[in-house]
């Protein structure tokens, strides 16, 4: 995709780029929100990201994107041509990247039904929106903050669920909606009501790059891509495809990858120490680190990837004092996370007592490992 900055070829925001990734890794952990002043390349790299990722497979005249290879989540659209023996043809196309206006409305988002149709003729008529067009894509909002409340609502709800179902007069279509959402905002413009942020999965907050070096660095890079986008992107190329497959080999590593007993007491601790309301955070992280394990190729999470998955999951969860530093409060994340599992440890070898005989122990720590 020449006329696509290369996403590896983005100078710093290393937290931003991790954050995305794990996304394209397991879109079920649940979106990013990157908060930061203008100009600091968020929605270069979600676009980056989007054309960094292979091709799938679809019904070519499916206006959901359809994955033939998945009949679970195939929509009404496909299951009536299946049931009436229409053909369909298979075959692939470009991760889509849908960018949403914030003047959208609810009917413009989620699809509209054509009663009229439906009493006229007995025919269902949709009309796909935003989260077909979106499905097994990247769904991206800018200056998300500014969009109205139900709407940021439904498309978190839709990438929750996996699937969006209109229903209007008695009548009801249903098609698959999974995708990776990305929303950005500057907070100077106002910020999201806290029951919205916390239903953004992951959260980063960005500034502008700071050491001369790297600034130096952006520039040479911006203009040597303006200049030739193509050229540029080919001396880019290979990074771009290793880290292309680094995802794919990821994802066929995230069901394969395990945590023990240690690991969730770990996580829960982290959270009820730092006083976060709900559990959906909990959930996150566990998520966010099997699939940051499975980025790394490991089949069991490790403390490091609980600290990264904390660092993303956090930011707009804690609950700050007037005038608290957030970077101070990470600073002692990793800390407090060591402390954890060291209490887990502790814990772990008090339930094996020493009456037990050898057989038994291991029997405790195999059950403990799991």
């Amino acid at each position: 995709m020449p006329s696509i900055f290369p996403f590896t070829a983005i100078v710093g925001q290393d937290r931003m780029k991790m954050a995305l990734v794990l996304n394209a890794i397991n879109p079920k952990i649940g979106g990013v929100l990157i908060r930061g002043e203008r100009g600091t390349a968020k929605s270069t790299a979600a676009r980056a990201l989007a054309a960094l990722l292979p091709d799938i497979d679809v019904f070519i005249d499916s206006p959901f994107n359809d994955d033939p290879n998945d009949p679970l989540s195939w929509s009404d659209w496909v299951k009536e041509r299946k049931v009436k023996n229409e053909p369909l043809e298979i075959g692939q196309h470009r991760i889509r990247f849908i960018d949403l206006p914030v003047s959208a409305t609810e009917d413009r988002v989620v699809g509209t039904l054509d009663i009229e149709q439906a009493i006229k003729k007995g025919e269902r008529h949709f009309e796909a929106g935003v989260l077909a067009a979106a499905n097994r894509g990247l769904l991206y909002v800018d200056e998300v903050n500014l969009l109205d409340d139900h709407v940021v609502d439904l498309l978190l709800d839709s990438a929750a669920m996996g699937v969006n179902v209109v229903e209007r007069e008695g009548i009801s279509f249903s098609h698959p909606s999974r995708f990776m959402f990305v929303g950005t905002m500057n907070p100077e413009e106002g910020d999201l009501r806290p029951q919205l942020l916390d239903r953004f999965a992951l959260c980063v907050d960005i500034s502008s790059i700071a050491d001369s070096g790297q600034r130096m660095e952006i520039l040479e890079r911006t203009l040597e891509f303006e200049i030739d986008p193509e050229s540029f992107y080919a001396k880019w190329r290979a990074e771009e495809d290793q880290l292309a497959n680094q995802i794919i080999q990821a994802r066929d590593m995230l069901p394969k990858v395990s945590y023990n007993k240690s690991d969730l007491y770990t996580i829960a601790e982290l959270m009820a120490e730092l006083q976060v309301d709900g559990h959906r955070g909990d959930i996150v992280i566990l998520k966010t680190a099997m699939a940051h394990a499975a980025f790394n190729n490991h089949r069991k999470i490790k403390r490091q990837d609980i600290l990264i998955a904390a660092e993303l999951a956090l930011p707009h969860r804690l609950k700050r004092q007037p005038f608290q530093d957030t970077t101070a409060q990470f600073e002692q994340l990793s800390q407090k996370l060591e402390q954890i599992r060291e209490e887990a440890k502790e814990q772990a070898r008090q339930q094996i007592s020493p009456g037990d005989s050898s057989s038994q122990s291991e029997e405790k720590k195999t059950i403990l490992s799991r």
